[in-house]
């Protein structure tokens, strides 16, 4: 219930489908003649989509997710790297069968990188199709493909294909991997991502080494406007927004200790 109450939430509230519900409602309310109801409906759609594209509001929220965990030294010895899924085109991949990577890909990269460095370790990718409407292949299914074209073994993989979110991704894993006391295991997903997922995999008993990857923000943007091109900017905002609302709700159902996780706690 947890998932399709948290899809549908966040379809009605992200910033470019609330900017349109709210014309569609003040269109509405102009064919019943409330002009007051109408201009509410058509500048408050205004300001989102003026602040979510001009501002650089997303980067600043962003950039604090994306700090919470340094990348830290690199371990002598890893025994396993866990990746969350979120790197790959699923749509695109489920009909063309290939391995086309969209704006989070550097997980899948960094991930291959790092199975190169520490070559006796396992590779987990968990990551099935969490999407509510849209029909894709899960990251797991589509991972092996290039990781094999990267030279990564076969027998190397583990691939957890059931996870919708990012709570399933470390409940499914820990059962799936089972780690052994003193093992060491990276964590690979996106920077701003990491305070939730590493919670999360805290959580569900899985002890893990964050690594970031797939940074969106310098830490420079400061308060301004055009920092960035309007789509870019579009995009970072509603990541941000969705991560934020992400850790509140996972913190208020009890999924993890703390509105905003950082090392060590």
């Amino acid at each position: 219930m947890f998932f399709y109450l948290s899809k549908i939430f966040w379809f009605f509230i992200q910033p470019l489908n609330l900017a349109i519900f709210l014309l569609l409602a003040g269109l509405l309310a102009a064919l019943l003649g409330r002009r007051k109801l109408f201009a509410t409906g058509s500048v408050l759609a205004f300001l989102i989509l003026a602040v979510a594209v001009w501002t650089s509001l997303g980067a600043m929220l962003l950039n604090p997710l994306e700090e919470r965990f340094p990348k830290p030294p690199l371990p002598q010895k890893v025994d396993g790297i866990v990746v969350l899924g979120g790197g790959f085109e699923s749509a695109i991949n489920l009909v063309r069968g290939g391995y086309e990577l969209n704006s989070g890909g550097d997980r899948m990269v960094e991930t291959a990188i790092l199975a190169r460095r520490f070559p006796e370790a396992k590779v987990v990718v968990s990551g099935g199709n969490g999407e509510l409407f849209l029909e894709g292949e899960g990251d797991a299914d589509t991972a092996p493909r290039l990781l094999g074209a990267l030279s990564v073994a076969p027998d190397r993989l583990i691939l957890e294909t059931k996870s919708r979110n990012t709570y399933e991704n470390a409940v499914f894993t820990r059962q799936l991997v089972t780690p052994k006391p003193g093992e060491t295991w990276l964590l690979v997903t996106s920077a701003f991502h990491m305070p939730r997922a590493k919670a999360l995999f805290d959580k569900a008993g899985f002890a893990t080494i964050p690594w970031p990857v797939d940074y969106r923000t310098s830490g420079r943007e400061g308060i301004g406007l055009f920092r960035d091109n309007p789509a870019d900017s579009l995009q970072v905002t509603t990541m941000a927004i969705r991560e934020w609302i992400g850790l509140i709700a996972y913190w208020l159902s009890g999924r993890i200790d703390q509105p905003f996780p950082a090392p060590g706690g």
